[in-house]
């Protein structure tokens, strides 16, 4: 065999720890990275994962959890950006993002004497590393979610959102990104999103009701539409097989629906609305009135009521580089303060079109936007609010990517 550049302690400590990660539980392998840390000179390292709301940072291994909107590590988070600061005594702290791919999942807080750029780089590499073990690891195990959670969940809660993907995934040229509440006690709210070569697809559900049967129906259209979208169908199919399995199994419920399609190199938008709020569209920092209006149609699951309800019409727009479109349930524009004052269609768009402005990252204007309607709403929600963002950056620039702050 021939000679090679010679491996240095801190790459043979960092394959160690790779090796080590599947033979450890989901705490152990924190503390495998955090021996490996202070061999490469740090002072240790704390993960902290974003709560169900997005409200919090918690520390998985102890300590006080922090506010995302008024602390250095909720900077980092909000912006998607390292952050480092000066602690007491001159120790420096180093915030950097954990993300899931598009998926904003917490922070990485990192104490270091000092930080030269090799050892930036390996605690960006750490942070990477991380993310990608806690999204392996909580697939099977509750260790973090329990971490995550700040009061136990209802059953159809707990049941719709075994079903539901990340908050936010995407590519370069495409990004969907989604919030919904009451995050402790959803009743038949739900959303879907994929990526299939060089599709976006998503879905927004809002079944009839509010209670156990609710959260069914959404669950059981979630999983018609998903089989029929690995099963190559188009959007007509998929929403005859979603039709199919609700009147097959759940023949006295129904749902509304908007089920689409994003092509990523094209930027052809298609959809299918089933009586669901008409989607809205900003283009160039405005909404454009009655862009995606067309005919209504009946909710999916009155197959077997109606006589024929027809295959379902797909509509097709073309849209421009950096478009947005808005997908939401009515419990968002219908939420109320105590005066019966209505967030609103026109605060909603406004407050999207005001952040994209400031160059905002999506998901972080969901975040905000779905704790305004919460506060709109003195702290509680009268219906399910559920809110997607789809936009199309052809140029490649739709995914945030940690940057130096």
């Amino acid at each position: 065999m021939g000679g090679g550049a010679p491996i240095s302690d801190s790459e043979l400590l960092f394959e160690e720890l790779v090796r080590s990660v599947h033979g450890c539980g989901p705490m152990e392998v924190l503390e495998s990275a955090d021996r490996y840390s202070r061999a490469i000179g740090l002072a240790g390292i704390t993960v902290h994962l974003v709560d169900l709301q997005q409200h919090l940072l918690v520390p998985l291994t102890g300590g006080p959890s922090l506010d995302i909107d008024s602390t250095e590590a909720g900077e980092a988070y909000r912006s998607d950006t390292l952050r480092l600061d000066e602690g007491s005594g001159g120790e420096l702290s180093l915030w950097l993002p954990l993300r899931d791919g598009a998926d904003r999942m917490g922070v990485l807080h990192v104490r270091a004497p000092s930080l030269d750029e090799p050892t930036l780089r390996r605690c960006q590499t750490l942070a990477s590393l991380l993310a990608l073990i806690v999204t392996s690891k909580r697939a099977y195990s509750d260790t973090y979610v329990r971490h995550t959670r700040t009061r136990p969940v209802q059953l159809r809660t707990e049941m719709l959102r075994a079903f539901l993907p990340p908050r936010t995934l995407g590519t370069t040229r495409g990004v969907s990104t989604a919030v919904l509440e009451p995050a402790y006690e959803l009743g038949g709210d739900a959303f879907d999103h994929s990526i299939t070569k060089d599709t976006l697809h998503a879905v927004i559900l809002d079944a009839m009701g509010h209670d156990l049967a609710s959260g069914l129906t959404a669950s059981v259209a979630m999983a018609g539409a998903r089989g029929a979208r690995r099963n190559g169908a188009d959007l007509a199919e998929l929403t005859a097989s979603v039709e199919k399995a609700l009147v097959t199994w759940l023949p006295e419920r129904f749902c509304t629906g908007v089920f689409a399609t994003l092509e990523l190199a094209t930027g052809v938008f298609s959809w299918a609305n089933c009586a669901h709020p008409t989607p809205l569209l900003i283009r160039d920092r405005r909404l454009v009135a009655g862009a995606l209006e067309r005919e209504p149609e009946v909710p999916l699951g009155l197959g077997g009521v109606l006589a024929d309800t027809g295959a379902r019409t797909v509509h097709r727009v073309q849209l421009e580089p950096g478009d947005q479109v808005l997908l939401y349930t009515d419990g968002v524009t219908e939420a109320h303060d105590s005066h019966g004052q209505m967030f609103g269609l026109e605060q909603f768009a406004d407050f999207v079109i005001r952040a994209a402005s400031a160059d905002e990252p999506a998901p972080e204007t969901l975040r905000r936007l779905i704790h305004a309607i919460h506060a709109h709403q003195r702290g509680s929600f009268n219906d399910d609010a559920t809110i997607m963002l789809l936009e199309w950056h052809p140029e490649g620039t739709g995914v945030p990517r940690p940057r130096g702050g």
